[in-house]
């Protein structure tokens, strides 16, 4: 049993003009060879789709449900076609942007809203991974474009075979809740004394790369969470200590649930940036990098 489109589309157009005849006028076509049709299809599927005991042949319910799914396909298909020819055009199907986790999901919003204004028919996927996670998805082909990587203190700064642009910068300031050991400590508060406390740490997602930690001192105790956002609500619960990027808790440090601490090590200032490989670059993805090179981030305190 096969539904062909053609049939699909006449059992449409039958509807949209009311009647077999005024379908076949709109072909130009005899109304038998409409009716040859449908009753080509009805026996395919071997079902009725048409009721023509009455004046005027109406669809049952059988055909009206074909009628309805068939539409979907009909969209579908038409759909399909503008995708393929959109992409020998040099859009890609798909484009996959990975984010660090010190970019925030929200903060690409205003981005999409700009490409969608394209009306590209390239799909976007986002995805999140932390530190050298980020790296080796866009190295293993997982990716197609990094947003957000710590580029200063990341072995991949030299990296060869990838583009590699400025995005701004990011300061993480060293920060506790209010009922923590810490809040109470005079500053600025030393190594040593952090040392004796738990510190919070992202676990790196690479699974092949080198993994990289930040922050971490010798000895110190760990507790180790996925992402950047659940560092910030465990140290909001006082589950331990740790640098925070500034973008991600400025109101929580202004409604006073979390307090910023100095310490022996000064502010911590790292250098974001975007990345993409060399010699892969399609219509979205050359729109992305043009676009993201006149972003620049500044997720720093006021001075």
């Amino acid at each position: 049993m096969t539904i062909n489109l053609d049939s699909l589309a006449l059992l449409e157009l039958i509807e949209a003009r009311g009647s077999f005849a005024a379908a076949a006028l709109a072909l130009n076509k005899a109304p038998s060879a409409i009716t040859y049709q449908l009753r080509q299809l009805e026996e395919s599927l071997d079902v009725l789709i048409y009721d023509r005991s009455g004046h005027k042949a109406k669809l049952t319910p059988a055909g009206q449900a074909l009628l309805e799914e068939g539409r979907k396909l009909l969209e579908n298909s038409e759909a399909l076609t503008k995708r393929v020819k959109a992409v020998a055009s040099g859009w890609e199907a798909e484009l996959r942007i990975v984010l660090d986790s010190v970019v925030p999901f929200e903060q690409t919003i205003a981005w999409i809203d700009a490409f969608d204004q394209l009306q590209s028919p390239t799909r976007l996927r986002f995805s999140s991974e932390v530190l050298s996670g980020t790296w080796e998805a866009l190295y293993s082909g997982r990716a197609d474009l990094l947003i957000g990587s710590r580029l200063d203190q990341n072995q991949f700064a030299t990296a060869t075979g990838l583009h590699i642009q400025s995005l701004g910068q990011s300061v993480f300031v060293f920060a506790v809740a209010p009922t923590h050991p810490l809040a109470a400590e005079p500053e600025p508060v030393c190594i040593e004394t952090i040392r004796q406390h738990r510190a919070v740490a992202v676990g790196d997602t690479s699974r092949n790369f080198k993994p990289v930690t930040f922050g971490l001192q010798s000895g110190q105790a760990v507790l180790t969470v996925p992402n950047l956002q659940a560092k910030v609500q465990a140290q909001l619960a006082g589950l331990g200590c740790g640098w925070l990027p500034w973008n991600l808790i400025e109101q929580d440090v202004a409604n006073g649930r979390l307090i910023v601490k100095a310490t022996e090590d000064t502010t911590r200032q790292s250098n974001l940036c975007f990345a993409w490989q060399r010699g892969s670059q399609g219509k979205a993805l050359d729109w992305w990098t043009r676009h993201l090179a006149t972003v620049q981030l500044h997720f720093q305190p006021p001075a």
